[in-house]
């Protein structure tokens, strides 16, 4: 099922979330109550990957060598089921065997998705720097995941490293980590967020000018 079929928040509000670091994200998301929104496990394949964009989520099994078919690895659907734009999510339960490589990350940069989560492993780490395709992942891992893992569906809701991922939650990923944001809240997340990275602005520029920190954090209550 494509994520379009999916609710999503409007693509001007995805691209607010972009231009926004994690840290200033994560403390508009306090406020909604969404406290557990980074996944802390997770973390880019090479340095300076960043992306966003709604999720596209995958739930996989794994097992032991020979507990699955080859035809049960369908990393082609996850492809085939996001749009450009989206990003990938994928929950392997922090399996240690690969779902995603080279080839897959050429097809996905070629549609123009956006990046690439996954709570397990990932390969060939040198073909996605190639391919400028941005992967944020808990292991790098040369084993295959054929006849190891098995894809059960495509956009149901899934848990990554113990954060709960929507279809249509907008990712967003910097060196910092990842958060994710609920697709109802994305727009009061976007207003709180240019908020607070205003007054960081003005935090620091009051700092520039002589305020001490201690001042600074007692006007400025979110830097």
């Amino acid at each position: 099922m494509a994520v379009s079929n999916l609710p999503r928040p409007r693509q001007a509000v995805i691209d607010r979330l972009a231009k926004l670091p994690t840290a200033t994200i994560a403390n508009a998301l306090d406020d909604v109550g969404k406290e557990v929104n980074c996944p802390v496990a997770l973390r880019p394949v090479a340095p300076r990957m960043s992306f966003a964009g709604p999720a596209v989520t995958v739930e996989v099994a794994a097992g032991e060598a020979g507990a699955y078919t080859s035809a049960d690895f369908r990393v082609g659907a996850m492809i085939d089921a996001a749009e450009a734009a989206d990003v990938v999510v994928i929950s392997v339960q922090g399996a240690r065997a690969s779902i995603w490589g080279g080839m897959a990350s050429l097809a996905a940069k070629v549609k123009g998705v956006a990046g690439l989560v996954v709570d397990g492993g990932v390969r060939d780490i040198d073909e996605m720097v190639e391919h400028e395709f941005p992967v944020f992942a808990r292991h790098s891992v040369a084993t295959t995941g054929r006849t190891r893992l098995k894809v059960n569906a495509i956009n149901v809701p899934i848990d990554i490293d113990g954060v709960r991922v929507s279809p249509g939650d907008v990712i967003v990923a910097d060196s910092t980590g990842i958060v994710v944001v609920p697709c109802a809240d994305a727009e009061h997340v976007a207003e709180l967020a240019e908020r607070y990275a205003a007054d960081d602005r003005n935090a620091e520029a009051e700092i520039r000018k002589g305020l001490s920190f201690s001042e600074a954090m007692a006007m400025f209550k979110r830097i």
